[in-house]
């Protein structure tokens, strides 16, 4: 597996996975839509600490600058 997220694109992801929780945890969602937005939230977190993105492949889409595309 290659890289093919940036930095930035990493703490997005991770940032946005905080407020979901942060909704969740203050009621502000709830039922379907709050199961729905955790999963999402646990996907990001978990995109995120491997900094790759597997919707990314298809598209060829790359948000990581590195040039030298170093493997995990």
């Amino acid at each position: 597996m290659k890289k093919n997220m940036g930095n930035f694109d990493r703490l997005a992801r991770i940032v946005i996975a905080a407020i979901i929780g942060v909704l969740y945890t203050t009621h502000v969602i709830s039922g379907t839509v709050a199961i729905i937005l955790l999963i999402l939230a646990v996907v990001f977190i978990a995109t995120s600490l491997i900094s790759f993105c597997p919707l990314y492949l298809p598209f060829g889409f790359r948000t990581n600058k590195d040039n030298n595309e170093k493997t995990i």
